[in-house]
């Protein structure tokens, strides 16, 4: 096993001593090349840059301090953030505020972690300033001289238990910062290794490449593409968000040229690459030898995995390529993922059934297809009611519960919601099952056959009529249909909760056939919501592209719509309609 029990620090270190000049990450940067332009350090060059930079925040901050890195996407922030673990600062990844923008976000994470230093760069420092209220120092990366020889340090490597903090990107509630410990980031990479490279012994096979453009302040990203390359002795091949959204391309172009890539990434991403690839992007490239494209962070559509295979396979992807995983960064951030070497599962279960909370599968393409996360083996899971904190039965739906290492320490500075959240304990456990502590996710599920499949948030599920629907299920009909993002939510009027969707439309033609085309649209998906889920709609709010809020991870924030919905906030193009 790559990953054994020490810490990421001490696994760096090895690295650096080990295979020094193996090459550790490469940042392909297109803001400075179109075509791409990469850079890349060896495993001795960040081990020494690290040191560098930790020697610099040792100067400043005592260990346990918080060290909050606001810098762009690239090598800068990996070293930024590693140094700040090496000098036994609390890390906190974050986004860099756009330029003449409050972030109320950045502004209130910075309140409740109280850094005594910021990480950025001078390119960014202008940006970074204006929530900076308060913080007493501030460190441009890219000013120090990292490839200096680093002045030794005298002295045993002081570690606080928590190695950063993990704020929530909020799409249910005001976000809070997950304590991820050393341990339990250690724990984690070891399921992750163990659960993605099951087929080859639970190692990642040699020249192994880790491809993301994830950003570095979402879990995934983080933990994957900083750590995942230091745990896994793995190659790192990274870029940036935009960059992918640019041109999603760029992604897939990244995969067909790297060794035995992996990679991971949220549903809409698998989307876009579909929808904005063309032959010609692909023209020469050959994906036969991908490993692995995981889907997680948020519900994962088996229509999209469908189409993202045709679209493909053409170009040699293997069905068995794709996969699906499960986690929170309450619990690092993995929890379960399907096989490797077996094409995904795909299941549909009757739509009543699942709507009164069990899941009966059916044949044939009525009722509602889910993807299977394979059967839980890095970590404890447990399908649970959450009213009465006892186990359901298999094929019942209930609360996702978690109990392993991997599970974070809690919420920081907030007990209240710590204990709510992590300490959970069972009713009655079954033989072999722990009583206490559990995580509870606030996540839908079932495990059918052994097999876990996520239904959605329970805080997001609608109560239409006093039946149950799954938001996840209705906007994946809608979709199907509109090709676009799609917000599900009840919203209350004087007798009742009433269904609302919100559905970003792409105009094109000219305003009449825009006009005659979303008419037809609405007519399509008021008859297909109906049929297939036994729902009316109250309104259909058809919204121009990049209108519907997202979190930073690309998940709906569905309490945001309904307040934007609830002050008409939306700006519409079907009032004429």
């Amino acid at each position: 096993m790559s990953v054994v029990d020490e810490s990421i620090l001490a696994v760096l270190e090895r690295r650096a001593v080990q295979q020094p000049d193996d090459i550790a990450y490469t940042f392909v940067d297109y803001d400075v090349d179109p075509s791409g332009f990469a850079e890349s350090l060896t495993w001795s060059q960040v081990y020494n840059r690290v040191c560098v930079m930790a020697n610099e925040l040792r100067k400043l901050g005592a260990v346990g301090d918080r060290a909050a890195i606001m810098a762009p996407q690239g090598l800068d922030y990996i070293v930024g953030f590693l140094g700040a673990l090496e000098a036994g600062l609390v890390a906190v990844p974050l986004s860099v505020p756009m330029l003449g923008v409050h972030d109320e976000r950045a502004s209130a994470v910075l309140r409740d972690c109280t850094p005594s230093v910021v990480l950025t760069t001078s390119s960014v420092v202008d940006a970074v300033m204006p929530s900076l209220s308060g913080v007493p120092a501030i460190i441009e990366v890219d000013a120090l001289d990292l490839d200096s020889p680093a002045a030794p340090f005298h002295g045993p490597r002081e570690q606080p238990k928590t190695a950063f903090l993990q704020y929530t990107s909020g799409s249910t509630r005001t976000p809070a910062g997950v304590m991820v410990t050393h341990e339990s980031l250690i724990a984690n990479l070891r399921q992750i290794e163990a659960d993605y490279f099951e087929d080859t012994g639970g190692v990642a096979p040699p020249d192994t490449t880790f491809v993301s453009w994830l950003p570095f302040y979402h879990d995934m990203g983080l933990i994957l593409g900083i750590f995942g390359p230091v745990g896994f002795d793995m190659r790192g091949v990274l870029t940036s968000p935009m960059a992918f959204l640019q041109k999603p391309f760029r992604w897939i172009h990244l995969m067909a040229t790297s060794n035995r890539p992996v990679t991971a990434a949220p549903n809409f991403a698998y989307e876009l690459a579909v929808r904005r690839t063309s032959d010609d992007d692909m023209a020469g490239l050959d994906l036969a030898h991908v490993s692995s494209f995981m889907t997680g962070a948020e519900r994962v559509h088996a229509a999209t995995m469908r189409r993202f295979y045709e679209r493909f396979s053409k170009f040699n992807l293997p069905a068995t390529a794709l996969r699906a995983a499960y986690g929170l960064a309450e619990a690092t951030v993995y929890v379960a993922s399907s096989l490797p070497g077996r094409k995904l599962s795909t299941v549909r279960f009757d739509y009543e059934k699942l709507a009164d909370s069990y899941a009966v599968r059916c044949e044939g393409g009525a009722g509602v297809e889910l993807i299977g996360h394979g059967a839980p083996r890095a970590c404890t899971v447990r399908i649970v009611d959450p009213e009465t904190g006892a186990e359901n039965p298999p094929d019942k739906v209930g609360e996702i519960w978690v109990c392993g290492e991997n599970v974070s320490a809690g919420y920081w500075r907030n007990p209240q919601a710590t204990e709510r959240t992590f300490g959970a304990e069972l009713v009655d456990p079954s033989p072999g099952t722990p009583q206490g502590p559990w995580l509870r996710t606030g996540d839908l599920g079932v495990l059918s056959d052994g097999e876990l499949f996520i239904i959605g948030r329970i805080k997001d599920l609608l109560i239409v009529d006093g039946r149950n629907h799954y938001p996840d299920d209705i906007e994946a009909t809608i979709q199907e249909i509109s090709g676009g993002r799609v917000a599900a939510i009840s919203v209350q009027d004087d007798r009742s909760e009433q269904l609302v969707a919100i559905v970003e439309f792409k105009n094109r033609g000219g305003s009449a056939d825009a006009h005659d085309r979303m008419h037809t649209v609405k007519r399509e998906l008021m008859s297909a919501i109906s049929r297939s889920h036994g729902v009316r709609v109250s309104d259909l709010v058809m919204v121009a592209p990049g209108s519907i809020p997202i979190t930073t991870s690309g998940k709906i924030r569905r309490s945001s719509c309904i307040e934007l919905y609830g002050r008409d906030g939306f700006a519409r193009l079907d009032t004429a309609v």
